[in-house]
């Protein structure tokens, strides 16, 4: 058996509607569901973004950081800006040979757009 890649990646959130405009202004395009829907999958290159709902009382800590190649980082980021999101960090080229930056979704996922140096 061997692994040919990434299918998909499902967030929990407590706010969908939130979640959804929130993907929508970072460019994502709903393919399924929508922002009163239970579970929304949005389409990520050849993958997919789904976010599913999850009660209030439900909590979870950090759980890590999902990473999706872009053509160009430094264009992601100004749209990102445009769209009035606030990044935590600025494109940066980093040692280990991709060009970065990252933000979080309003329930607290981190999100990073990257690009290959070579």
């Amino acid at each position: 058996m061997t692994i040919t890649g990434l299918s998909a990646i499902t967030l929990a959130t407590h706010n969908m509607s939130g979640a959804v405009r929130f993907y929508r202004a970072l460019g994502f395009e709903v393919i399924y569901g929508a922002e009163e829907a239970p579970f929304t999958s949005l389409r990520a290159g050849a993958g997919y973004l789904n976010l599913i709902s999850q009660p209030k009382d439900k909590k979870w800590t950090w759980w890590g950081r999902v990473i999706f190649f872009v053509n160009n980082v430094d264009v992601i980021f100004e749209k990102v800006i445009a769209q009035g999101i606030k990044t935590d960090t600025t494109p940066r080229a980093a040692e280990w040979g991709e060009r970065y930056f990252h933000v979080t979704d309003p329930d607290g996922h981190e999100i990073s757009f990257a690009k290959p140096l070579k």
